[in-house]
């Protein structure tokens, strides 16, 4: 039997990056996305950027990026990524600090127990203590549902992506 994770989200420490590596593998080595690596080479390169962006974040002051995590460091069972990005202001937004969120991710097994619910509250209260008058995120067909209940809406406005590395 597999035992049940502690359910309370806490910040993410460097003895967390392996399995950190580990969940965000669920989005980038396999499906669709124009985000997938599309090779061994690729994966193996994310995989060597995100441990080194990991450890650099997770070491640091903390003021732009906040990794949540639920589990233990040896088994995480959910993560969320929340970034704090300062962009010209907006009607909406006077001081600029929008909220982005990324590497949602549940283990499988732990999937429709909450614990996604529970990483994006966490995330969520990090980015209003730090001031951002909003957040935005990418999702998949399967994070949508979770994402409409906490009160996210469609933009209308269409995802664009350019990749200016040349070649």
């Amino acid at each position: 039997m597999i035992a049940q994770p502690d359910l309370r989200p806490r910040p993410a420490t460097t003895e967390d990056i392996d399995e950190l590596v580990r969940l965000r593998g669920y989005l980038l080595s396999a499906g669709d996305g124009h985000y997938v690596a599309r090779d061994p080479a690729e994966d193996a390169a994310w995989r060597h950027a995100y441990r080194a962006w990991l450890h650099r974040h997770l070491t640091g002051p903390g003021e732009r990026v906040h990794v949540a995590v639920i589990g233990e460091a040896e088994a995480l069972a959910a993560c969320a990524i929340a970034v704090l990005d300062e962009r010209a202001p907006t009607a909406h937004s006077l001081n600029g600090r929008v909220g982005w969120v990324q590497t949602v991710v549940v283990e499988p097994r732990w999937r429709r127990h909450g614990l996604g619910a529970r990483v994006m509250d966490h995330v969520l209260a990090w980015l209003r203590g730090q001031g951002a008058s909003g957040v935005v995120l990418q999702t998949t067909a399967d994070g949508a549902p979770l994402y409409r209940k906490l009160g996210f809406l469609p933009t209308g406005e269409d995802l664009l992506a350019l990749d200016v590395r040349g070649g």
